[in-house]
């Protein structure tokens, strides 16, 4: 496999040109178009990407390690056909709507201002996952583990604590019905 290192991708749209399947490492990577285009088997080793597309890309065994996105828009991602060893992002200001995060291991990864708008976390593993100040309005969470993860002035989410851990997981007052929604309870202020 070809390894390209420290290289500077600009406004280059890989939906219409072929990305080279090969190791990068320390690249960047600025408003790019990776839309349905096909990462199967590519590495991407600390690299950043910002204001690129990636929706709907195949992510078929590509790894992720390290990685930075900012002001991206990853629609539709199955982060779980990912190669899952040593898989790490820090993801700020991205649309992650409609991506499945199966059985991921996202401990290592960061959500920060993030829009997952029916984003799947099944069964994933969030463990001192931050994933602050983000809207996760229809986002599933069943059997998931979110132990020690911080959901501070996040929004819009719906998890049961009786199919979710949650032992030590940080959550703002203001947001703590979506904690109680299946009780059909009301909590009004004063």
């Amino acid at each position: 496999m070809k390894y390209i290192e420290g290289e500077v991708f600009e406004g280059t749209d890989f939906s219409n040109q072929f990305l080279e399947k090969a190791e990068y490492e320390f690249c960047t990577f600025t408003n790019c178009n990776f839309s349905h285009t096909d990462l199967s088997g590519s590495k991407f080793i600390e690299c950043s990407f910002t204001d690129c597309n990636f929706s709907n890309a195949v992510l078929k065994n590509a790894s992720f390690q390290d990685l930075t996105f900012s002001k991206c828009k990853m629609l539709g991602l199955h982060f779980e056909d990912c190669n899952k060893f040593g898989f790490a992002a820090d993801l700020e200001n991205c649309q992650l709507d409609h991506s499945s995060f199966f059985k991921m291991n996202l401990s290592q990864s960061t959500f920060r201002n993030c829009r997952l708008h029916g984003s799947d976390f099944t069964e994933a593993e969030l463990t001192k996952t931050v994933l602050t100040n983000s809207d996760l309005l229809n986002a599933v969470f069943d059997h998931t583990n979110l132990e020690l993860a911080d959901l501070r002035e996040s929004v819009n989410y719906s998890i049961d604590p009786e199919q979710n851990k949650l032992n030590g997981a940080v959550f703002s007052l203001s947001q703590v019905g979506g904690l109680l929604e299946k009780y059909q309870i009301k909590i009004e202020q004063g």
